[in-house]
């Protein structure tokens, strides 16, 4: 990798796991700048010009979907790894449309994101599942996909599902079951 592509801002609102990622950048050469808020990944953007960006999809209340738009915004050719602990299809598809080169799920490490950072280019020969999901994988999904439509409005969503706001929350807040 040239020394004009090692500039990384790292935005995740999980401060210890922020500091991981950027000592262990750092300590392979990279030059890091970090932000926990949209408001500060933003203004770091700006301040700081990244060419690599790696988004965490939760950004305490907010979404990290918006914050691809916003780099992109400002750099056609910075290139964005989502990065969330609660990964689902609708938010893959949304980052990837958006910008993001690649999507994974944390726990990550350096190397795993450094990983998707090389693989630019799609992979035709994954192998799809051989297993269906599971109705609560399913269900998860589908909140998912409603909460995106409501741009992240945890009461329109629950409207639209016609379950109680709370119960929405907490069902968002565990982790998705796998398939």
């Amino acid at each position: 990798m040239e020394d004009t592509h090692k500039r990384m801002l790292i935005i995740d609102d999980d401060e210890v796991y922020c500091s991981v990622l950027c000592d262990a950048f750092t300590r392979r050469g990279f030059e890091v700048a970090s932000a926990q808020t949209k408001e500060q990944a933003i203004h770091k953007a700006e301040v700081f010009k990244p060419h690599m960006a790696v988004v965490d999809l939760r950004l305490g209340y907010g979404s990290g979907l918006q914050l691809i738009r916003r780099l992109k915004d400002k750099d056609t050719a910075i290139s964005i790894v989502m990065l969330t602990g609660y990964a689902s299809i609708a938010t893959a598809v949304e980052a990837v449309k958006l910008g993001a080169i690649q999507y994974i799920t944390k726990p990550a490490n350096a190397d795993e994101i450094l990983a998707a950072f090389a693989q630019e280019k799609a992979d035709s020969d994954v192998a799809p599942s051989d297993k269906p999901l599971s109705v609560k994988r399913v269900e998860w999904e589908h909140m998912q996909k409603i909460l995106l439509d409501c741009d992240g409005n945890i009461s329109e969503a629950a409207r639209r599902l016609n379950m109680h706001r709370r119960t929405l929350q907490r069902k968002l807040a565990k982790r998705p079951v796998r398939h």
